[in-house]
């Protein structure tokens, strides 16, 4: 087939667009940046609910730690009371039971001071842990900001973006009707009508081709495309 080399680059164009869009069929193209965006949005959910439960266990503990003072207060209150009873008390048996309460009070005492120090240790690492995830909550909402602003405007590239099959109709009325018609036979032959040849490869199967091929399809005359041996595809060579 024959084609002026001026118009090859077209019919170039046009077979790389048709499959583009065989490849993508109709699925929305959604740019890189939009992907970023939405990639960002998602871990800024995981984040937030982290951040939301490191939150919340330091609120549980906090509590633990007013329940170990109020338990604490009030078994002093009782040792005191024990105490001073203690000091006006002269039955035996009333002296035995009054001392082994206090012993009581002391001893669970011990255990809340235990347990209260081991609390303030624990607070003191969950509140780090809040305070990391809040600080990585607030540099994703800084990130997000950037991310935002770039995929409007790549969105906004993209919509600009001509649409592959007004392109595609537009690139045919370029060509001549009998270029079309043999690049639209063979493209239903074997799928690709037309694709690049680097003085190598076929672009159309990807096959390195003999060195006898190749110095055939390089010495053919600019305005004729020559066939790929293995798949039949008309090759378009690049124009010096």
């Amino acid at each position: 087939m024959k084609l002026d080399p001026t118009q090859q680059a077209v019919l170039l164009e046009l077979a790389n667009t048709e499959r583009s869009l065989e490849v993508v069929g109709d699925k929305a193209f959604v740019t890189s940046e939009q992907k970023e965006y939405d990639r960002l949005l998602k871990e800024q959910q995981r984040m937030q609910n982290a951040s939301a439960a490191a939150q919340m266990a330091v609120d549980d503990m906090e509590a633990e730690i007013l329940r170990i003072q109020e338990d604490e207060r009030k078994l002093r209150q009782r040792e005191r009371a024990d105490k001073a009873a203690l000091a006006a008390e002269t039955d035996p048996e009333r002296r035995r039971d009054l001392e082994h309460d206090r012993y009581s009070a002391k001893s669970r005492i011990a255990d809340l001071m235990s347990e209260l120090a081991e609390s303030h240790n624990q607070i003191h690492a969950l509140r780090n842990n809040r305070d990391v995830h809040g600080a990585k909550v607030d540099e994703l909402a800084r990130q997000i900001e950037v991310a935002k602003r770039a995929a409007e405007t790549a969105n906004e590239a993209a919509a600009a973006i001509k649409d592959p099959e007004v392109h595609i109709a537009e690139l045919r009325e370029q060509l001549p009707a009998d270029v079309l018609a043999e690049y639209d036979a063979q493209k239903n032959d074997s799928d690709v009508g037309a694709a690049d040849f680097n003085g190598r490869t076929c672009g159309g199967c990807y096959i390195v081709l003999s060195g006898m091929d190749q110095q055939r399809i390089n010495r053919a005359p600019a305005d004729e495309l020559p066939k790929c041996p293995e798949c039949g595809t008309y090759l378009i060579r690049k124009q010096s």
